[in-house]
């Protein structure tokens, strides 16, 4: 789309790298997931996307004034994948959602990258229940390919067989096929009232068996998961105490 450009700032050898889409998600699984990438791989910061419909904000992170659209990449090392992520706090509109996955998938195929791994939440209905860390995540897969579709069976993803997926992800799939560019999208079973930190921890171990030697330990992500379904309960619990008359009922006039 004419108008949303990429600007590398620092050059990197992106041949054969898997690209993650960072951009936010139903439960903030594409959002989790990105940052939990960046900060366990320790990816540095290689360039932004940038547009003039886009929000006009800095996000400032320790003194430094950061693009709403980031991209982070890792060094190439010889006996694992190399990542590259997209990640951004901002929900895109819809009339830019299209130009912004043709621009991704663009600049994945001019760095030779060889895979996008789109991390989607996927709503499903009954599944909040009481006990929420009990609760069994599953997480589904679709590939644009036959070998992306192949890659997830190999890693025993459930296949992803009837529904609609929106946003960034759907959009990576079709262009995908399109070009015949490997694109795999993730859906994660996740609450779309709060992020979701259970949901991105399962996509993380998902991806976790998609990639070679990343070495990726879900387990911060399933304590963060733990510490917000307990403050959720603590004000469910405080929001039913509210609710509970604490004196006497009076009689009403009108029954």
């Amino acid at each position: 789309m004419e108008g949303i450009q990429i600007y590398e700032l620092k050059r990197m050898d992106l041949r054969g790298a898997t690209v993650i889409d960072g951009f936010p998600s139903v439960g903030l699984v594409s959002s989790i997931v990105a940052n939990y990438l960046i900060n366990a791989l320790g990816l540095t910061q290689i360039g932004i996307m940038d547009s003039i419909y886009f929000p006009t904000v800095a996000l400032v992170r320790d003194g430094q004034p950061m693009n709403p659209v980031r991209i982070y990449a890792g060094p190439k090392v010889d006996d694992r994948d190399q990542v590259v992520v997209f990640i951004s706090e901002f929900q895109p509109p819809p009339n830019l959602i299209k130009g912004i996955a043709a621009t991704v998938l663009d600049w994945a195929q001019d760095a030779r990258c060889n895979l996008l791994v789109c991390p989607e939440g996927l709503i499903v209905d009954g599944q909040a229940s009481d006990e929420e860390e009990d609760r069994q995540v599953e997480v589904y897969g679709i590939g644009s390919t036959d070998k992306a579709q192949d890659l997830l069976r190999d890693n025993r993803v459930t296949l992803f067989e009837e529904g609609v997926i929106t946003g960034v992800a759907g959009v990576l799939l079709n262009e995908g096929r399109k070009r015949d560019f490997d694109v795999i999208t993730l859906l994660s079973e996740a609450h779309p009232d709060y992020p979701d930190a259970r949901a991105a921890a399962r996509v993380i171990e998902t991806i976790d068996k998609l990639l070679l030697h990343t070495e990726l330990d879900a387990k911060p992500l399933y304590e963060e998961a733990e510490r917000i379904e307990m403050q959720l309960k603590t004000i469910h619990h405080q929001t039913e105490a509210a609710k509970k008359p604490t004196g006497p009922v009076r009689p009403s006039m009108y029954g």
